[in-house]
């Protein structure tokens, strides 16, 4: 049976109209402009960087000074600048050494490919979560920050409060360029504690 297209919004006409990758890229503009995440300069890590719309997105806001570099299990096939590297790679067997060593943001939008099992979606977007906090634990600069995607689901508040250990505030947002149906979510982790 052939898959359903998704039907096109408003963000998803524009992010074409402006010739983003996807829709996406709305999302964390709309955080970027509420919390100032991104910085002229910044060295950033994005994982689960298909299909480019955060790359592009970063690129921009940290400028030839700043180092982008963007994961993803898929290859892409947009064309970023200099400062903006992409690897195909599976985020669980990145190593550190494989890294820029002292990032200013980590971005994730990864998202698990879904069984349409709730409970097992989120779990499994949890542990994702998790793997990201767990590179940020290891990589990210006293004072950097955190964009992570994650399903609703029971596992959250114990992220959450995991987080606030870690990180000066942590905020959880639902971006206005989310999908009615999706029950995907944002945490955002602000001043990464020395």
């Amino acid at each position: 049976m052939a898959r359903q297209r998704r039907h096109q919004d408003h963000f998803g006409r524009r992010a074409k109209r402006e010739g983003k990758a996807a829709r996406s890229v709305f999302k964390l503009e709309e955080i970027d402009e509420r919390w100032q995440i991104l910085s002229a300069g910044d060295t950033v890590l994005d994982l689960g960087c298909a299909p480019g719309s955060w790359l592009q997105y970063a690129g921009t806001k940290v400028g030839l000074s700043g180092h982008v570099v963007g994961y993803d299990l898929k290859p892409l096939d947009v064309s970023f600048p200099a400062h903006v590297e992409v690897r195909q790679g599976d985020a669980f067997e990145i190593t550190t050494d494989a890294l820029p060593a002292r990032l200013d943001v980590l971005l994730s939008d990864m998202a698990p490919s879904t069984m349409g099992d709730h409970t097992t979606d989120a779990l499994r977007s949890a542990a994702l979560v998790e793997r990201a906090l767990a590179l940020a634990e290891k990589l990210l600069k006293p004072g950097g920050h955190t964009v992570l995607k994650v399903l609703e689901g029971g596992e959250v508040p114990g992220i959450i409060k995991a987080m606030r250990s870690g990180y000066t505030k942590v905020e959880l947002l639902r971006p206005d360029a989310t999908r009615k149906h999706s029950t995907e979510m944002f945490l955002i982790g602000l001043g990464k504690k020395a």
